[in-house]
């Protein structure tokens, strides 16, 4: 088995210092290890998350398409929230594990690159909705979204809380494919559908893990509450 190795670094002081890259590698060299693997070229990426321009990707992509060889990332959660990096993966016709999440597929990806495009837009869009809004009633600008700091201050007026559900019902029809495809693969209960989710890199509204009550909440607005509630 050929392995060509490629590894995502968000900043230049990380890629000098190699500080999440030595992780990265050593995943990628355990994996290549237990399958008898032999690493025939190694690529870093030294850039931000949301920068569509991948151009040690597109190297990485062209040795292993010349050469038959699988091209090896580290860490698919860590880029799964990445439309133009899932789907640039998808669509290159070369072979591809993830280290930590090596059942993924073209439909794993493709499910993954569709959430992401959707949660991006979404969120673009409530951003320009709801600063709009802020500046056409002369209120001071500040984060349309903070349910927390709401609650916190015991305040809040009902477009506030609208957009809230509103962003909680987008995110679920976004994650709508997702469970659909665990439910077909017989992962049905409450803690195993939290643990599918978060092992595939998936996000809560707010940007957190998954556990039992926030699926049970997802599943409540896909109504699937009929789910059963168990471990």
């Amino acid at each position: 088995m050929k392995i060509v190795a490629y590894h995502r670094v968000s900043t230049a002081k990380q890629g000098t210092s190699g500080l999440g890259l030595e992780a990265q590698a050593k995943a990628i060299e355990d994996y290549a290890a237990s399958r008898g693997g032999s690493l025939i070229g190694s690529f870093t990426e030294v850039e931000s998350g949301k920068s569509n321009q991948r151009p040690q990707l597109a190297k990485a992509l062209h040795l292993a398409k010349v050469t038959g060889a699988t091209l090896v990332i580290a860490k698919l959660d860590r880029l799964s929230r990445n439309a133009a990096f899932l789907l640039t993966l998808r669509d290159s016709g070369v072979a591809f594990i993830a280290a930590d999440m090596p059942e993924a597929n073209d439909l794993t990806v493709g499910i993954m690159a569709l959430v992401a495009q959707q949660e991006r837009e979404a969120t673009s869009k409530r951003t320009r909705e709801a600063l709009a809004a802020a500046k056409a009633r002369g209120k001071a600008l500040g984060n349309p979204n903070g349910a927390a700091a709401l609650r916190r201050a015991g305040k809040g007026n009902t477009a506030s809380v609208e957009a809230i559900k509103d962003k909680a019902s987008q995110h679920a029809a976004n994650l709508a494919p997702v469970v659909e495809a665990l439910h077909q693969e017989g992962i049905v209960s409450l803690g195993a559908v939290a643990d599918a989710l978060n092992q595939r890199g998936m996000l809560t509204p707010r940007g957190g893990r998954w556990h039992k009550s926030s699926v049970r909440n997802l599943l409540q607005r896909l109504d699937l509450g009929a789910v059963q509630a168990v471990a």
